[in-house]
């Protein structure tokens, strides 16, 4: 593989450049897009990075964030507040979120999409609208752990960091988490079949992980 440092500012404008041109593809259709990371690489700032770039192309966009999709804490804290083997297992309503979102965005679907599902600091149901996702429009989705194949994105991307920068980005109060990150590396190892890999051990400093001989 070859290691390719970029700016963060010209790594959106690739992003954009690949998603513009993939949406072409699928034009009667709309572009699901996964951005995985841990929260210390911040996949939801890369996301809403994307937005008004995607819109200056004439791309109706929407973000959805994994943590607007959490189990209720009644399920999602059963086995307690710090569990790792939960978090990695059962946190995010999967199901939630293909049924309001991915689903409805895919091929066929009504492209009637729900941009949050539950409120995690009430514990309660959020009472969002439905947004009407036009063909040809993105829907962005951001979040930890979204790559284990139960979801279906149409492009991902993945932002790795090393062990070491994980550990050392990570809010001590998050800590906790860290042996689920550990096992998702293991496996499902996103890195390996992700469409675009991006390092962030620096976040001033990002670099793409390219196939030898890529152009």
């Amino acid at each position: 593989m070859r290691i390719r440092p970029i700016t963060p500012e010209r790594l959106v404008t690739e992003l954009t450049d690949r998603l513009t041109e993939r949406a072409d593809q699928v034009a009667d259709a709309r572009l699901r897009v996964g951005v995985d990371g841990p929260s210390a690489a911040r996949p939801e700032d890369l996301a809403a990075a994307l937005i008004d770039p995607l819109r200056a192309r004439g791309r109706p966009v929407l973000h959805v964030r994994t943590t607007d999709f959490l189990r209720p804490a009644s399920v999602r804290l059963e086995q307690g507040r710090t569990n790792p083997d939960a978090y990695y297992e059962g946190w995010v309503d999967e199901a939630g979120l293909r049924r309001e979102v991915l689903d409805p965005a895919g091929p066929g679907g009504s492209g009637r999409v729900l941009p949050s599902l539950w409120d995690a600091t009430t514990d309660r149901a959020s009472r969002a609208t439905y947004v009407d996702l036009p063909t040809g429009g993105v829907v962005l989705v951001s979040g930890a752990l979204l790559l284990g194949g139960a979801l279906d994105f149409d492009v991902t991307v993945h932002l790795a960091l090393s062990p070491a920068a994980l550990r050392r980005r990570t809010d001590p109060e998050q800590r906790w988490t860290l042996p689920a990150f550990d096992r998702y590396a293991d496996e499902v190892d996103p890195a390996s079949f992700a469409d675009v890999v991006v390092r962030l051990d620096d976040p001033r400093h990002p670099a793409v992980v390219e196939p030898s001989g890529a152009a």
